[in-house]
């Protein structure tokens, strides 16, 4: 197999973290928070042994890895695996193919992955170049969200409960909340020590649960060059945004002297729903170094905020993803041979007997596609059950391909705001040209919807607001330089285009990040690639 072969182990454990004055118990990787990164280069077959030492299941997921025929690595549990029990491993063994950049892995059963997360930083091949300066130093950026109570517990009691889950105490950089947090303390800010006059390259990371994040470093430009580790024709600007599960590599060009100040990088939430948010900010400082003019303390120079955009500022959100496009010709589908219409929103199921529920009018929210809200397997996986021939009584090939009741998606809502729940995937034949169409619903409010397609990059064509015209939008679609990835936002109130081929064969999953329902649908596609699942 082409490439070098990488073999390491990771044993999850518990440890005692503090921040914010609040010390707990958690899930990590190897002790650390957020856990190791993984360094490997395009071609690279990588063997991960996962070691459970802790009381919960657990699995491992590799976040835009193509994960092409090895599925069975994809790692979310009970789509491609039953999770690794108590005292049990499992060893995932995949090759990166045709990748190269940002990409991150994260525990993929519940919300451990608020925790459980890391890294993933591919190289090219040795002798490739970047298709840019090559810079001085590469920095990994993750941002996430504290809770000083147990996450599991949190998702737990909405799930119990119906309601829209706590949010977050802090949002944080590398794990990090930062000095704008009460009881933070010193050294729970993230420093990045930079020298003048060079090149730095970020690997943004949002490894956040639920919210889209804007980031911004006080009196400095970036440039965006990669996203989702695809690479995109650079732009500059002063604000990234970046979605749940997204990754964006910005080049950052320092100032060619030293300067008589710190800087800090700042991020909070871009928000739309009309739920409970965690409306703070993470800061991390920028400092240079060394700096003969601060004397013998950096304490003593001015600190320099970031101007950040407004917490709903969606203007500036549609301008950001609107420069986003492909630095090479993307092989776009032109031939479709299956199209869907998902709806993707909020609806509610009923309140189970003798129980009191917090959703709506006393029922419980649930999220749903097509107003199918997807529930898990509990004893086998939807993989394992295709392959062995069981199917029946697992899974349901018949999820369905538009919505079964038509409304005015973003206009009044149905008086009926009830959903279904069950285990329906889309079964597609090896090598079809998908073009899918997914559209907010306002029927308990519009909110954006970040999805993510499990073993696929997705292929950006079109993004608007209010109904899609399916006369009048594909008039408008970009089949020249879409941008590629993995995970794409549904605006809030609008819908957004995707095209893609599916040669992957197994079950991939799309997911969407909200705490609500988890995954909302199974994608599978045994039928013409059986012999090669």
């Amino acid at each position: 197999m082409e490439g070098d072969e990488h073999k390491k182990d990771k044993k999850e454990k518990l440890k005692n973290v503090t921040r914010l004055c609040h010390t707990k118990a958690m899930v990590t990787v190897n002790g650390r928070y957020p856990g190791p990164k993984i360094v490997t280069r395009e071609g690279d077959r990588l063997l991960i042994k996962v070691i459970n030492h802790v009381s919960n299941n657990i699995t491992i997921h590799w976040h835009g890895v193509r994960q092409l025929l090895s599925v069975w690595a994809d790692g979310p549990a009970y789509v491609t695996q039953c999770p690794i029990q108590t005292g049990q491993s499992y060893v995932y063994n995949f090759t990166v193919v045709g990748q190269m950049g940002t990409l991150w892995w994260h525990a993929h059963i519940s919300w451990m992955r608020s925790t459980v997360h890391g890294p993933i930083v591919i190289l090219p091949k040795l002798g490739v170049p970047y298709p840019f300066k090559k810079p001085y130093k590469e920095v990994p950026i993750i941002f996430g969200e504290w809770f000083n109570a147990d996450p599991e517990a949190v998702i737990s009691q909405a799930l119990q409960t119906g309601g829209g889950p706590n949010v977050s105490d802090a949002y944080t950089i590398n794990g990090l909340p930062g000095p704008l947090y009460n009881c933070s303390a010193k050294g729970d800010t993230y420093k990045l020590k930079v020298k003048p006059g060079k090149t730095y390259m970020l690997r943004l990371i949002n490894a956040a649960l639920n919210d889209e994040l804007f980031f911004s470093i006080a009196n400095h430009t970036v440039k965006v060059v990669e996203a989702d580790a695809v690479y995109v024709k650079p732009f500059d600007t002063d604000v990234v945004l970046i979605t749940p599960g997204q990754t964006t590599n910005v080049l950052l060009e320092t100032h060619s002297s030293h300067s008589n100040a710190t800087f800090l990088m700042e991020a909070r939430p871009y928000a739309t729903g009309q739920g409970t948010f965690d409306n703070t900010t993470t800061a991390a400082i920028l400092e240079y170094h060394p700096n003969p003019n601060s004397g013998n303390s950096l304490k003593q120079l001015p600190l320099l905020r970031p101007k950040l955009p407004s917490l709903n500022d969606t203007a500036f959100a549609t301008s950001f993803v609107s420069k986003l496009r492909s630095l090479n010709k993307p092989q776009v589908p032109t031939n479709i041979d299956k199209r869907f219409f998902f709806t993707v929103g909020l609806g509610t199921s009923p309140c189970p007997k003798n129980h009191t529920c917090q959703g709506p009018n006393g029922t419980k929210f649930a999220a749903s596609v097509n107003n199918v809200s997807f529930a898990l397997p509990t004893t086998t996986d939807l993989l394992q059950a295709y392959f062995f021939g069981k199917s029946v009584g697992v899974y349901k090939p018949n999820f369905p391909i538009d919505p079964l009741n038509p409304f005015n998606y973003t206009g009044t809502p149905p008086n009926n705001t009830m959903v279904s729940n069950d285990t329906k995937v889309v079964v597609l034949p090896f090598n079809t040209t998908v073009e899918l169409v997914m559209q907010d619903t306002g029927i308990l409010g519009a909110e954006s919807h970040p999805l993510h397609l499990h073993g696929y990059n997705l292929y950006v064509i079109g993004q608007g607001f209010g109904n899609y015209d399916p006369m009048k939008d594909p008039l408008k679609f970009n089949l020249v330089d879409p941008v590629e990835r993995n995970t794409v936002g549904v605006p809030s109130g609008g819908w957004i285009t995707v095209r893609f081929k599916a040669d992957n064969p197994g079950p991939p999953q799309l997911g969407t990040k909200n705490g609500l329902g988890g995954p909302q649908w199974g994608w599978a596609q045994p039928e013409a690639a059986s012999t090669t699942v």
